[in-house]
This record gives structure tokens, C-alpha cells and sequence, in this order.
């Protein structure tokens, strides 16, 4: 174990005792393989599942292994037209398992979240039995202020660029607090607690995932 892992897993520790105290579930892996096993094992065949938007669950290889399991899935790019879109959605919130991951995480163990159209931080909100959130340890901050900021001036950006978005941001690479037609900082959210006890659970991974 290097220097560096070593860290994690002692930062890791204490954030998923925050977590604890949030009616959160936390647990900590060195390697996205070994959380990626951990999380399939944890969902019983023929559960739906559904996911938002994230590299994250794209780079760990989470996505790919719940496509191949079996499962019954819901998935909103595979909508031919805005009302298929809103169906699926529709559905999405009944899920048994909603995969995600989140901007950021405080060591003291808060979720923050921001959104464009609000589907995803909806779904954490309420709606799927369970919510299965992956991160790396790239995305621990030391408050919600901070948070907000690398949300705003390192993923969005990045995401911009990704998504081809005519923003400020992407040709800029920070945050120029917009109110563009495009933008996606529409809606930030903030998870101090789940109000559902065994509902939300954190993966940390000790790499660096996602934007």
C-alpha cells in the first residue's frame, strides 16, 4: 500500500463513520474492480435498475456489468423522442436500484450535487428503493462551499466540453456563473442526511474517477 492509498483509506474512514451519522452506508475500495464486484453482488437478479448520468459508473466499468447481468433495465438514452424520454423517467423512479455518482463529497459527509434538467438529484431525493452512489476519492472536499466550487469550476466545465454545450465555461474552463440557455447548474442540492435508513450507500474508490 503506498503513501498515498494508505491516506485515502484513513480519509475514507472517517468520512464513511460522517456518513454513518447521515443514515448513509459507506464503504471504501483501492480498486473500481473490487467495487464494482462488491455492488453486482449486492443486487438481486431480476431487480430494475436504472442509472444518470455519470463517467464515473462508465469508467469503473459499473454500467457495462450491470448491462450484462440480469436485470431488468431503464435506460433514458435509449428513448426514440421527449415522451418516450418522460416515460422511461417515469419508471426510473420506481426502480430497485438507481446507480450514480456525486459532484462532490465533504468529509463530513454530505452529497452535493448539481443538475441540469433535475432527473438525477430528483431520484436521490425520492423515488428508487435504493440508490447506489460511486465516487473517487478526486471528489472529497472539506465543506459544501468548496464543493460547490469544484463543481463549478472543474466538472461543468469538463462536462461542457464533453457534451459540445455553447458555454461560457467550456471556453473559458471555470465558471462564469451563467444563465445560459444551455446551462446545466440549474439545480444544486445538498444531502446532509437520507431520511430512509439503508437507502443510500457511497462507494469511494481510491482513484480518480469522473469530472
Amino acid at each position: 500500500m503506498s503513501h498515498k492509498t494508505a491516506a485515502f483509506a484513513a480519509m475514507a474512514k472517517s468520512i464513511i463513520t460522517n456518513l454513518g451519522k447521515r443514515n448513509m452506508e459507506g464503504y471504501y475500495f483501492e480498486k473500481g474492480a473490487d467495487c464494482v464486484k462488491a455492488i453486482v453482488d449486492s443486487i438481486p437478479q431480476g431487480s430494475v435498475v436504472s442509472w444518470g448520468g455519470s463517467e464515473t459508473i462508465k469508467e469503473t466499468g459499473l454500467l457495462e456489468a450491470v448491462k450484462s447481468g440480469s436485470y431488468e433495465l431503464i435506460d433514458r438514452s435509449s428513448a426514440a423522442d421527449p415522451e418516450e424520454a418522460r416515460a422511461l423517467y417515469a419508471k426510473t423512479v420506481l426502480a430497485d436500484y438507481y446507480l450514480m455518482s456525486s459532484n462532490a463529497i465533504t468529509l463530513n459527509g454530505e452529497l452535493i450535487n448539481i443538475d441540469g434538467n433535475g432527473n438525477r438529484v430528483a431520484c436521490l431525493i425520492q423515488g428508487p428503493r435504493h440508490v447506489i452512489v460511486v465516487a473517487g476519492m478526486n471528489k472529497i472536499v472539506t465543506d459544501v462551499q468548496s464543493g460547490v466550487a469544484r463543481v463549478r469550476n472543474m466538472a461543468s466545465p469538463a462536462n461542457a466540453v464533453r457534451l459540445s454545450r455553447n458555454l461560457p465555461c467550456a471556453a473559458a474552463g471555470h465558471c462564469l456563473d451563467c444563465l445560459s440557455p444551455e446551462c446545466f447548474c440549474n439545480q444544486i442540492v445538498v444531502t446532509r442526511r437520507s431520511g430512509h435508513t439503508g437507502r443510500i450507500k457511497v462507494y469511494l474508490v481510491a482513484e480518480d474517477l469522473g469530472y
